[in-house]
């Protein structure tokens, strides 16, 4: 449910003698380089790692985290990230005058007081009356295709980020307010959870130990975006051979061929099922019980050209417009290391058995 409050809007710096956070102080200031920044980033755990660690970050996952951590940083910087950071004093603007809540900038990065790998770079403050800081309060840019997840609450990564502030900061409660498609603002107050503040301390305390003090990778993970950056870790040589233990190659290799068969048969029995609903509805675009929809099958997929040309060759021609487009042929014949560069690594399991 969203929250509202009386408490007047504007900005304020904090009331003199009065902490900014009971549980932290100030680590590195927000006017400190870009190459301080990062050498403090990679001391800790912030905010932003919390939810990969625990795998509940589609888009990042322990092993970003570990790479991060050790220098080997290969996110590289993207249009979402650029509008995110653009648009962040906007949706904090946004929140204290729909809120009524003052709001102020902090001054840099914070630690925690008694843990000193607990970081945290809080969006910006939430004040009270006398102007004093009493909650941290993130900011984020979402598209309209996440909207359904913003109507009842926050999201898991950005609740995790919220509460690990919260940890750092010792505060009571944070805001979150999203700004999502664009156009329209969400704001929730999470209420400080011990337990779960407990349990994230402890987890990302032990996996800080682990994989960033003592240097242990962390294990795969299912995250098409792992698969991604381990494709960019390395630049593949291909005079190197990586030896195996013929054991575990032929476990791992049993674990991929069971999993594909599995995928297949569910493969297989989804389509069966899918031709049935097909059968009921037959030149029928939609299927009803009484006035709900019970599932459609309406003309409305991929174009295909291949079928338009061949059935309408001169309207095709006159449709057919030049695209400015790279000439692969060129690149790969004259550019050979550039064009190797560029593509992408391809993991191929031989059908013979080991």
């Amino acid at each position: 449910m969203t929250v509202t409050t009386t408490e007047r809007p504007g900005a304020s710096a904090p009331a003199a003698g009065r902490p900014d956070a009971p549980t932290a102080r100030l680590l590195l200031p927000a006017d400190a380089t870009e190459e301080q920044w990062h050498a403090v980033r990679r001391s800790g755990i912030g905010g932003s790692d919390v939810a990969a660690i625990l795998g509940l970050d589609k888009y990042r996952g322990p092993r970003h985290v570990f790479e991060a951590k050790h220098g080997r940083d290969t996110e590289a910087d993207n249009e979402a990230m650029e509008f995110g950071r653009e648009l962040e004093d906007v949706i904090a603007r946004s929140f204290s005058r729909r809120s009524g809540i003052a709001i102020s900038t902090p001054p840099g990065t914070l630690v925690h007081t008694e843990r000193a790998w607990m970081l945290a770079n809080v969006d910006r403050y939430a004040l009270d009356e006398a102007g004093a800081v009493v909650a941290p309060v993130e900011c984020k840019n979402r598209s309209e295709y996440q909207a359904d997840d913003w109507e009842d609450g926050v999201p898991d990564s950005p609740a995790i980020q919220a509460h690990w502030y919260m940890a750092v900061g010792g505060w009571e409660y944070a805001w979150v307010a999203a700004l999502i498609g664009g156009n329209r603002l969400r704001y929730h107050r999470l209420e400080r959870d011990e337990e779960l503040i407990g349990y994230l301390t402890e987890t990302c305390g032990g996996w800080y130990q682990r994989h960033v003090v003592e240097g242990y990778p962390p294990p795969a993970d299912g995250l098409e975006a792992t698969k991604e950056l381990l494709g960019r870790l390395w630049t593949a040589k291909p005079e190197d051979i990586a030896e195996v233990d013929i054991d575990r190659a032929r476990a791992l290799r049993k674990q991929r061929a069971d999993l594909k068969g599995q995928i297949d048969a569910l493969e297989t029995a989804l389509t069966t099922v899918e031709n049935e609903m097909r059968l009921v509805n037959e030149a029928a675009e939609v299927a009803k019980c009484g006035k709900s929809v019970a599932w459609s099958w309406k003309q409305n997929g991929n174009f295909s050209p291949k079928r338009f040309r061949e059935a309408h060759p001169e309207l095709a021609a006159d449709l057919t417009t030049l695209v400015e487009a790279l000439d692969m042929d060129r690149l790969k014949t004259e550019h050979p290391d550039i064009y190797t560069e560029f593509r992408a690594r391809v993991l191929r399991v031989p059908a013979k058995e080991l």
